[in-house]
């Protein structure tokens, strides 16, 4: 004897199984998360080097708007994953709500100029140096697109302190990396770095260009990574904190965190990052 279901369980079904797919639909689609004073810039930038264009977010600080001062600049890498969960690879960072906490309790007030990652050419473009798995380094190319694209374009068009005083340069992973590489290629740019969970097992070249290629003195670095990160990660970083002190660059101009438990992720950035921020800008580096 087969069995025929009747209309009122087909109904039920086709409800259960409506539900359901609404659930799934609502739970894979992102929300925005970015907050009112982040924009995207209106048109994509040309890198000339590499033939490719490129999005940039821009945060301006709560009062950019009502005030006509100028304001110090951070430019990150990776920027779909700063500002908004609905861009992210792995969840935000958070950068805007913890800058707009910062203004509002410290007074502390900057712009952040966010270049988006190149997705398949992101392992290239942020670092200088080969990779024979990767294949060939960009991060020249890249930074001159920074230094001689991007930033002239906010200098001119945004209340910005131009001067390297003001400019700072931070990332993780690779970004970490690069922000490693530009505080120490270019000092009349870049007087600060934010280096998480830098990238130095991608080329042990990062090690003698340190030695060959001092940063300016006055060069604030904060160095962070966690201690769930890999030996690789701790090693690593161990020795670049070694060879600086070994260089003479002044410790209190530089900072190494290890944090507790951190792993290799948005979680552990998004925490540190006010921290971060406060150290490189609110304490006047040593000479």
């Amino acid at each position: 004897m087969r069995f025929k279901p009747s209309k009122n369980r087909v109904g039920v079904l086709f409800t259960f199984i409506s539900v359901l797919l609404l659930v799934a639909c609502s739970e894979s689609v992102k929300v925005s998360t970015a907050t009112d004073n982040v924009q995207v810039l209106p048109y994509q930038f040309v890198m000339p080097e590499l033939d490719r264009q490129r999005t940039i977010r821009l945060y301006l600080p709560p009062s950019y708007q009502h005030t006509d001062k100028r304001y110090p600049v951070i430019y990150m890498h990776d920027g779909q994953n700063l500002f908004d969960d609905k861009t992210a690879y792995a969840g935000e960072w958070g950068v805007d709500e913890s800058l707009n906490l910062l203004a509002e309790k410290q007074g502390l007030e900057v712009i952040v100029v966010a270049i988006d990652n190149g997705a398949d050419f992101r392992m290239n473009e942020l670092s200088p140096w080969e990779n024979k798995r990767f294949g060939e380094a960009q991060g020249k190319q890249y930074m001159d697109f920074i230094v001689e694209v991007v930033k002239p374009y906010i200098d001119t068009n945004f209340r910005s302190k131009a001067d390297r005083l003001h400019t700072a340069i931070m990332g993780s992973s690779m970004g970490g990396l690069i922000s490693h590489y530009a505080v120490h290629a270019y000092p009349e740019m870049f007087s600060k770095a934010g280096i998480f969970s830098p990238s130095y097992w991608y080329s042990q070249d990062v090690f003698s260009f340190t030695k060959l290629k001092k940063a300016a003195v006055d060069a604030r670095l904060y160095v962070l990574f966690g201690d769930k990160e890999g030996n690789g990660m701790i090693a690593d970083t161990s020795q670049m904190q070694r060879q600086l002190d070994q260089q003479g660059h002044p410790r209190k101009n530089l900072l190494f965190k290890r944090v507790p438990n951190g792993e290799h992720n948005e979680q552990l950035w998004r925490t540190e990052f006010s921290q971060a921020i406060q150290w490189l800008f609110l304490q006047q580096p040593a000479f």
